[in-house]
């Protein structure tokens, strides 16, 4: 399980694997706190993470903000829950 999350130094997004304490940001190299950084959403894989941080950064730039309102990651969750359920293997 990996949490997708944010830097509090240069605002880009991230994942940390849910065991992880620490991550160093790829982009600025400022030390993240995997226990106070804010999860975004939890996905099954780093391959998944990296995908939806792509998503994510192009989202926020064509609508020319800097971050999700609560509303918008509420609703980011949901979807991603109801796309799990759909490809689980029955």
């Amino acid at each position: 399980m990996y949490h997708v999350i944010r830097c509090p130094g240069c605002r880009s997004f991230t994942y940390i694997d849910h065991l992880q304490r620490w991550r160093l940001c790829p982009v600025c190299g400022e030390i993240i706190s995997g226990a106070r950084a804010p999860v975004y959403l939890e996905v099954q894989s780093y391959e998944e993470a990296e995908d939806l941080i792509g998503r994510l950064e192009e989202y926020l730039k064509r609508a020319s903000r800097d971050e999700l309102t609560d509303e918008e990651i509420a609703r980011l969750r949901t979807t991603y829950a109801r796309w799990v359920k759909a490809h689980i293997p029955t």
